[in-house]
């Protein structure tokens, strides 16, 4: 393995993830990232190591950060950030990697930053930090905190696995903005791009590690696959942990519902650039970077609503509306139709008929009496019965109570339309699933019961019980 001197203008990096042990892979050349540069300032721990692999580690997940920054930094709202785009203000102004933050399989971002972990599998030191599909996916919870700091305390499974599903979206817009990738994933798919591919395969190294402790908990050739045929299910109604070939209400396995319909929409734009042609380099460009606009357009504009998917899937049409005149409207509503986010009746009522190029917009049937636009949606205070998991008394939670904007639901598994869970029953079924999931942090002086103390293996505590001076809230620590 050979590398670039620092002061050159080119780098050794992983191209993708460095795959599965043992890895064939061999690191290429890329640009020498700018760090510390606004918008979107980003940096990495510490200097660049003196020998090969951490130098090809440090400038992998440098151009992974400085890749994904450039995605989206162009398109944070004007009315928002009139400035120019920034990170949360707890971030500060620069996003920092700790590429060495300790042992473990994982990653996560926690507002000070994104820490990324090492561990020795089967002869095999895993760097999450080495892979560009993780460094990206922290990014875009950090991206998404940026635009929407309302969702980080926000009790509810559907808009947690909405996080989890903008940082795999966002690993595969990434990834598209390589020429040699894109051409990469046009010969493996045939311009397929809903079909399994190194662009759709999300982590595979950590994906094997994580399989040679755990054979269940991860896909068989990666950690998540963007490629699939999940259907939605109320994420109230799902057991809280399941294998990776079953659907759970856990955020990252509950995401891949998301981003399933996802990557089908991105597939049918790539095949609406194309036109009658051949799919091409161009058309994979482009429809990344339209894919892009949209979604920061949604989710800027998705009130925290219970039915959350459904909601966004709805601003993602308006959105193409909007900016691309329904251009892609066509891939959007079949994409998120096959996938259950919307049923039916609910993605032909959100145009009602409009032909691409007609003048009307977004049907008015569709939209829900009253509703406005989500500009700077929040979440509200609701209290949940703390003492059935050992709390001395109730826990205020963020629950998702807003009015929707648009009147659609997701389908039933048989037929129909579901109904939507009320906002009080979507946080109190979050705080459940998150004690049963050993993911909460009680301090001592709160624990009267086995639940609130039994922290005793080594699962991450991604959310806290704190005191706010008025009681028992729940707080989030950390996206992992």
């Amino acid at each position: 393995m050979t590398t670039v001197h620092e002061a050159s203008d080119e780098v050794s990096v992983w191209e993708d993830d460095p795959g599965a042990p043992p890895s064939s892979r061999t690191p290429v050349l890329r640009a020498r990232p700018a760090l510390r540069t606004a918008p979107l300032a980003v940096d990495v721990q510490g200097t660049v190591p003196p020998d090969a692999e951490g130098a090809v580690r440090y400038w992998t997940a440098a151009e992974a950060l400085g890749r994904t920054v450039a995605l989206y930094a162009p398109l944070f709202p004007a009315d928002e950030f009139p400035n120019g785009a920034t990170w949360n203000p707890a971030v500060g102004e620069v996003l920092v990697a700790d590429l060495n933050a300790g042992v473990d399989l994982n990653a996560y971002y926690d507002r000070g930053g994104l820490a990324f972990f090492r561990q020795h599998v089967s002869g095999v030191t895993v760097w999450s930090g080495e892979s560009p599909d993780i460094v990206s996916h922290e990014t875009g919870h950090a991206v998404l905190d940026a635009l929407c700091p309302w969702m980080w305390d926000a009790a509810s499974a559907e808009i947690a696995a909405f996080h989890e599903s903008f940082g795999d979206m966002t690993a595969v817009l990434a990834g598209l903005r390589l020429a040699t990738l894109r051409e990469q994933v046009i010969g493996e798919t045939g311009g397929e791009l809903s079909r399994s591919s190194r662009l759709s395969r999300l982590a595979e190294q950590l994906g094997w590690a994580v399989r040679q402790l755990a054979p269940s908990s991860a896909d068989p050739d990666c950690l998540r696959n963007a490629s699939n045929e999940l259907f939605y299910r109320d994420p109230v109604t799902l057991p809280p942990s399941a294998p990776a070939s079953q659907l759970s209400s856990e955020p990252h396995s509950f995401s891949r519902v998301f981003t399933g319909a996802f990557l089908r929409s991105l597939a049918g734009m790539v095949h609406t650039v194309a036109g009658t042609g051949q799919v091409d380099d161009e058309a994979l460009r482009t429809a990344g970077q339209d894919a892009a606009t949209l979604l920061v357009t949604a989710v800027t504009d998705t009130a925290a609503v219970p039915a959350y998917y459904a909601q966004v899937a709805a601003h993602l049409i308006e959105a193409d509306q909007e900016k691309f005149g329904g251009r892609y409207s066509a891939a959007l509503q079949a994409a998120f139709v096959r996938h259950g986010i919307l049923s039916p009746a609910s993605a032909e009522a959100i145009i009602d008929g409009a032909a691409p190029d007609d003048d009307d917009k977004v049907s008015e049937r569709s939209i829900a009496p009253g509703a406005a636009h989500a500009r700077g949606a929040s979440t509200s205070e609701v209290a949940v019965p703390g003492r059935p998991y050992g709390l001395p008394e109730d826990l205020t939670v963020r629950a998702p109570v807003e009015a929707p904007r648009f009147s659609v639901a997701p389908a039933a598994p048989s037929r129909g339309e579901l109904a939507t869970t009320p906002g009080e029953d979507v946080a109190a079924a979050f705080v459940e699933d998150l004690f049963r999931q050993g993911r909460v942090a009680v301090p001592r002086e709160y624990q009267r019961g086995f639940v609130a103390a039994s922290g005793v293996d080594g699962t991450l505590r991604t959310h806290e019980v704190a005191n706010n001076g008025a009681g028992l809230v729940l707080v989030r620590r950390v996206f992992d």
